[in-house]
């Protein structure tokens, strides 16, 4: 199946109520190694993602994904914002004038994401950071949309398992950027929490597009 418009915005209050639901938890991943804010800065940020999905109806996929990263700029501060905003500014940009998602436009939009992260906060693989969750996602999401007949439910669902797996690498890695960064060596024993916050939304994508 294709990923219609309600699904995008579906995809959306789901990735709200999954965030809001890890709250605490992201409170606390980002208390371990930065400035604990990180959970409530992204419930702020995704309540008003679906505060504005409720009173404008997006008319395409592009459309949905432009307002998510409005909103998530100008209502998240840190660096999570402007990285999350881009990520999905990119992706809009990525999707285009299409009415629907593939499988091969949804791996696009994710790999577009990821370079639209990287090219705004400098970051790469085994930095700490929520890269090494979005890169694998991204080439997971490239080979799964490479099979035939796989769908956007599919691929979402290659790209959360395997940002799963990334996330879970940042446990040893020593931060190279960010507030993080200026622990050294005591930032390793704990998960990133933008790492963590990628798997949240990936597994949010997936569990609605897999729902239909």
């Amino acid at each position: 199946m294709s990923c219609t418009t309600q699904h995008v915005v579906e995809a959306m209050r789901s990735a709200a109520n999954s965030v809001s639901e890890h709250r605490d938890e992201l409170v606390e991943l980002d208390r371990a190694i930065g400035d604990g804010d990180h959970g409530e800065n992204m419930e702020r940020g995704f309540l008003a993602v679906r505060n504005q999905l409720e009173l404008t109806v997006p008319e395409s996929p592009a459309a949905a994904l432009k307002s998510v990263a409005t909103s998530l700029i100008s209502s998240v501060g840190g660096a999570a914002g402007p990285l999350f905003g881009t990520a999905f500014l990119r992706a809009s940009t990525a999707v285009g004038d299409a009415e629907t998602l593939d499988g091969p436009t949804v791996a696009a939009a994710l790999r577009a994401a990821l370079d639209g992260v990287t090219a705004r906060g400098k970051a790469e693989r085994e930095d700490k950071t929520m890269v090494d969750a979005l890169a694998p996602a991204a080439e997971a999401a490239e080979a799964a949309s490479t099979t035939a007949g796989s769908g956007p439910s599919a691929v979402l669902r290659a790209a959360a398992e395997a940002a799963e797996t990334g996330a879970r690498t940042t446990v040893s890695l020593i931060a190279k950027k960010g507030r993080a960064s200026y622990l050294g060596d005591r930032s390793a024993g704990h998960l990133d929490p933008g790492a963590r916050s990628v798997v949240l939304l990936l597994n949010a994508f997936a569990d609605v597009t897999g729902a239909e």
